[in-house]
């Protein structure tokens, strides 16, 4: 070999030891970065010339090919349940415009948020990519922008009340029955908030009375401002039935039919059964699964409706396969879409762009797409975001590394010109 040659090797040296610190430094520039997946040099030998297994003519190193590292980042919780993280494969898909590109991208970093479009969008304003579920809560299935448009949900009607309380026993018989002074002329009495066809909401008061051994009545009254035609401030009775107890304590029989209430500027006619539990002769039941009659303090244990009033999104909830539910200030719940994920064949193929984007290639092959944590994708962690996976110590031991060897070379070039000026001093 030639010391012309050995010069080449020493320059071919530097170069590929100063490149392989840039990817270095870029490692550590990026150590704070979500999302950023580290790169790693890969160096190769240089032949010109070879015969068989000898090398006749080496040329040195360069650095063939930057390699990045898809290993798990560290993910940390945040305050936003828009920032997502995968704990797993797979990367976010995105659409939009970028550096004069139109398309799907893909990425890491989950920190995503509603635009005042209600699109879920990144930071850098790319769409991310799932289904949108209807007003019904069924999704669709076109994999495109994922927009929450409904940020209400209307209220439900009620029409059917469940009642639980216990009687006691012990009480007296009061004075007859009277809407105008209930409080007095019965033994025991609960609120009941019931909703009208606008999601309204009323308050209805179910006053029971003592009418003998084992019989009570039961009377329903609201404020008549409540109602169409009604009177403010006069309560209105709009409900009533009655109840009988065996000689221990369940419910035997009951007494009421499903009642029809006009409420103010609401759907007339809404009808509102009433039920204080499985009577055993009138319905076959034990007598003790709601109202009952025991020698102990007159109490309610029970009470369940089927209506609500209407809401607003009060707060969304991203579950681990992507979906998207929200929660209603109502306190419903309703899914509102579900984000995707893709998966490729080589995730080291991807070429990458800034901002921590990527976009396929023919050797990450096509992108599968489908819902989070299936397919081997990984789960998606709300809430969350996945840190670089850099790591320092490792960082800091390759740079020392490149910079010795850099200066290893740079050795070579100087031992080369020392055999030079030799050579020339022995023409002299």
């Amino acid at each position: 070999m030639s010391i012309l040659r050995s010069l080449t090797i020493g320059v071919s040296g530097m170069r590929a030891n100063s490149e392989a610190l840039t990817v270095t430094g870029d490692n550590i520039a990026n150590v704070n970065t979500v999302g950023f997946k580290r790169n790693r040099a890969v160096f190769r030998d240089m032949v010109t010339a070879q015969n068989g297994t000898v090398n006749l003519s080496m040329a040195g190193s360069r650095l063939a090919h930057v390699e990045q590292i898809w290993s798990q980042g560290a993910i940390v919780t945040t305050d936003s349940p828009t920032d997502l993280a995968i704990s797993g494969d797979g990367l976010f898909v995105l659409a939009g415009t970028m550096q004069g590109l139109e398309g799907r991208f893909y990425t890491r970093a989950g920190q995503f948020h509603f635009d005042d479009t209600g699109t879920l969008v990144s930071l850098e304003g790319l769409r991310l990519q799932g289904y949108t579920a209807n007003g019904n809560g069924e999704m669709g299935s076109e994999i495109g922008d994922i927009v929450i448009e409904e940020k209400t949900v209307a209220g439900v009607p009620t029409t059917e009340i469940e009642l639980g309380a216990n009687l006691n026993a012990e009480d007296t018989v009061p004075a007859a029955w009277d809407a105008t002074n209930p409080s007095d002329t019965s033994n025991f009495a609960h609120n009941v908030t019931v909703y009208d066809s606008l999601g309204a909401s009323h308050e209805l008061t179910v006053y029971y009375r003592k009418t003998g051994p084992g019989a009570w009545e039961w009377h329903a009254l609201t404020d008549g401002g409540e109602l169409a035609g009604g009177t403010a401030g006069t309560a209105t009775e709009v409900a009533s039935g009655t109840l009988a107890f065996n000689t221990n304590g369940a419910l035997d029989q009951e007494t009421n039919a499903p009642v029809s209430i006009n409420w103010l500027d609401a759907t007339p006619g809404q009808v509102i059964n009433f039920n204080f539990g499985t009577s055993i002769t009138g319905e076959g039941g034990t007598g003790l699964d709601g109202t009952t009659q025991f020698a102990n303090d007159s109490a309610h244990v029970k009470l369940q409706q089927n209506g609500y009033g209407a809401g607003t999104v009060a707060a969304i909830e991203i579950q681990r396969d992507g979906m998207i539910t929200g929660v209603f200030s109502n306190g419903q719940q309703r899914t509102l879409g579900q984000v995707v994920t893709a998966g490729f064949a080589d995730y080291t193929g991807l070429r990458s762009l800034s901002n921590n984007v990527f976009v396929e290639t023919p050797e990450s092959g096509q992108a599968l797409v489908g819902g989070a944590d299936a397919g081997g994708r990984g789960e998606i962690v709300s809430a969350s975001l996945e840190q670089s996976n850099v790591d320092l110590g490792t960082e800091f031991v390759n740079l020392i590394a490149y910079q010795r060897a850099f200066q290893a070379s740079s050795r070579v070039i100087t031992t080369s010109d020392e055999m030079y000026n030799e050579l020339i001093n022995i023409k002299r």
